[in-house]
């Protein structure tokens, strides 16, 4: 595991995560949202309040 899926399993709860923090997690990395939004899908994680269609 590497250390953004970390934080992703840390900030999400119920199995969820909302768009903004995934948003601040891929800034706080220097990646493109899209890549966290792959990591949180292979987590088996469900994105909510998406709001501009990053993580489509």
């Amino acid at each position: 595991m590497d250390a953004i899926e970390d934080e992703i399993l840390k900030r999400s709860k119920d199995g969820c995560i909302d768009c903004h923090t995934a948003i601040g997690i891929a800034k706080k990395h220097g990646v493109h949202p899209k890549e966290v939004g792959a990591k949180i899908d292979g987590l088996g994680i469900k994105i909510h309040n998406c709001q501009l269609g990053c993580f489509s």
